[in-house]
């Protein structure tokens, strides 16, 4: 049944919708990892940490829903189910239990990383597919690599003045 025409070909559709649904997966993944963290971090940088968690959450889901309603616009059924997360995210997740804030930074640092590296590859991918799908993950992708930066910062030696 398709209840949404898109306004692309078809082989711009496949590749768009691809890019898409492998973004949303990231994005939700993300948002788990995340919230993961921020229920078990501990240490001297707890609040601070848990705080910023937060803002990768929230951002990730704001991201995650636009990227969704960008599919479902170009008729492209979005996949945000549970198991289909679990299944395809490719994202490093958290241990299992307490962690101490150096590895929650760290945990983010290569989380991020890895969604920006993926991220990056739509971006070439959709640029003549569907360059206004290439601006939403390019939005996307400057905000992750903004919290990537945040969280890199923390794990900076205390004395290292440059």
């Amino acid at each position: 049944m398709t209840v949404v025409k898109s306004t692309l070909p078809e082989e711009a559709l496949r590749v768009t919708g691809t890019a898409l649904q492998d973004t949303l997966v990231d994005l939700l993944g993300l948002s788990l990892v995340g919230k993961q963290a921020h229920w078990n971090v501990v240490g001297p940088r707890f609040r601070s940490i848990h705080l910023q968690l937060d803002e990768v959450v929230d951002a990730a889901r704001a991201h995650a829903d636009t990227v969704a309603e960008r599919a479902a616009a170009l008729g492209v059924p979005p996949d945000g189910r549970p198991e289909s997360i679990a299944s395809a995210c490719a994202l490093p997740g958290a241990k299992d239990g307490w962690l101490r804030d150096t590895e929650v930074v760290a945990l983010m640092v290569s989380s991020l990383e890895a969604a920006v590296g993926r991220l990056r590859e739509r971006i070439e991918a959709t640029e003549r597919a569907d360059p206004v799908t290439q601006d939403v993950l390019i939005a996307v992708t400057a905000d992750l690599e903004k919290q990537r930066w945040m969280f890199q910062a923390e794990n900076q030696p205390r004395g290292d003045g440059g």
